[in-house]
């Protein structure tokens, strides 16, 4: 009997939890704008992307087609659909009772390094096509 080639289906997701994420470098592969989700907090819009996470306690987590739904991150990314960025997730300042808000800062020389380490493994270890 042959080994099974197959991959079970993942188990549904709840989506990033920000907070674990805090300090952490994050490439974040852009592919779409999704409008009008419905969600608890009524119809939003979020960005469709991959989200890995390339150091810290987390380091190699990797969200595939995941939604990244704060606004901030949203404004961050909208402009950069089927593009990559990385950026060192952090928060801003927070309005008068209100969380403060999830964004990307700029990503350093060293972060760049990281980065490129990151793609150019990912290239090298690319399985074959079918």
């Amino acid at each position: 009997m042959t080994a099974d080639p197959f991959a079970a289906p993942a188990a549904a997701g709840a989506g990033i939890v920000w907070a674990d994420h805090n300090g952490e470098l994050a490439l974040i592969a852009v592919h779409s704008i999704e409008v009008g989700i419905k969600t608890a907090f009524g119809d939003n819009d979020a960005i469709r992307a991959d989200v890995t996470f390339l150091d810290g306690p987390t380091k190699g987590e990797t969200y595939s087609d995941t939604l990244i739904f704060p606004k901030v991150l949203i404004s961050q990314l909208r402009s950069r659909v089927g593009q990559k960025v990385l950026g060192r997730l952090g928060q801003g300042n927070a309005k008068s009772g209100q969380s403060a808000p999830w964004l990307l800062q700029e990503a350093s020389e060293a972060d760049k390094k990281i980065g490129i380490a990151y793609l150019n493994n990912q290239l090298t270890s690319a399985e074959p096509p079918f």
